[in-house]
C-alpha cells in the first residue's frame, strides 16, 4: 500500500466523513482512490474543484461528479429546533467530528465552528428537529461562527476537521476498551463467585460459560490490536 499517494490524496479531500462517497471517511476513500478501487468523482463535498485536484495530483482527465454519489451543494452546517429536540443522543453519536454537544435527555445544540455539514445527523433524530442550513443563511440569522466559517478556506476546514475526526475515533476506541475491561472486571467477578459455590453439574456449566466468554473476549481484543 503506498501511503504516500493514500497522503497526498487524503490531503485534498474536504474531510466532511460525510461517507457520500461509499466509504466510511476520508481517508478510506482516499486507500481505494490510490488502489484503483474507486474513481476520482466520488466526493460531493469536494465537488468539481476537488476532482481536478485528483486529476492533477494522479494526472488524469476530469470528469464531472458521480450523481450515484450526490450533488455539489453550497457549504452548510446542521441547526437543531432546540425546543423540539428531545436529548436523545442519537445526532452526537453519528457526529464524526463531535461537533454536537448535549446530555441525555436535555436539549443539544451544534457548534457550528466545527460541523462539516456532513449531515449524518439527519437521519437518526426521531422528531426531525435538525435541519442543513447554508451557512450564508446561517449567518443572517446571527450565527457568527457560520460567518467566520463561510471565510475559511476549504483547506483550513478540512485541517480542523481532521484534527477532530482523529481525536473523535481515539476517543471511541478508548470507550471500547474501557467498556470491555468492565466487562471482563464483571466476568471475573462472576467466575470467582461461581467458584465459591458447591460443587455440581449447574455450577461447572455456569463456571465453563463465563470462562468460554472471557476467552471470546480475548481473542476479540487481540483481533482489533
Amino acid at each position: 500500500m503506498n501511503t504516500e499517494l493514500i497522503d497526498a490524496i487524503d490531503a485534498l479531500l474536504p474531510q466532511t466523513q460525510c461517507t457520500k462517497c461509499g466509504y466510511t471517511g476520508c481517508r478510506p476513500y482516499a486507500a481505494a482512490v490510490a488502489q484503483g478501487e474507486a474513481d476520482i468523482n466520488q466526493c460531493p463535498p469536494g465537488g468539481a474543484a476537488g476532482i481536478r485536484k485528483l486529476a492533477r495530483l494522479l494526472d488524469r482527465a476530469e470528469k464531472p461528479l458521480n450523481a450515484a454519489n450526490g450533488t455539489e451543494t453550497p457549504r452548510a452546517a446542521a441547526l437543531i429546533d432546540e425546543s423540539r429536540c428531545i436529548g436523545c443522543m442519537l445526532c452526537i453519536q453519528a457526529c464524526p467530528v463531535d461537533a454536537i454537544v448535549g446530555a441525555a435527555k436535555r436539549m443539544h445544540t451544534v457548534l457550528t465552528q466545527y460541523c462539516t455539514g456532513c449531515d449524518l445527523c439527519l437521519p437518526p433524530c426521531p422528531v426531525d428537529c435538525i435541519d442543513m442550513l447554508e451557512l450564508d443563511a446561517l449567518a443572517k440569522r446571527g450565527n457568527l461562527h457560520a460567518e467566520a466559517l463561510a471565510t475559511q478556506s476549504i483547506e483550513d476546514m478540512a485541517d480542523i476537521a481532521r484534527e477532530r475526526f482523529t481525536i473523535h475515533q481515539f476517543r471511541l476506541a478508548r470507550e471500547l476498551e474501557e467498556r470491555s475491561q468492565r466487562l471482563a472486571r464483571k466476568a471475573r467477578d462472576k467466575l470467582a463467585h461461581l467458584e465459591r459455590l458447591p460443587g455440581g453439574h449447574d455450577r461447572e456449566r455456569k463456571i465453563a460459560a463465563v470462562q468460554a466468554a472471557i476467552e471470546r473476549a480475548r481473542a476479540r481484543r487481540a483481533g482489533s490490536g
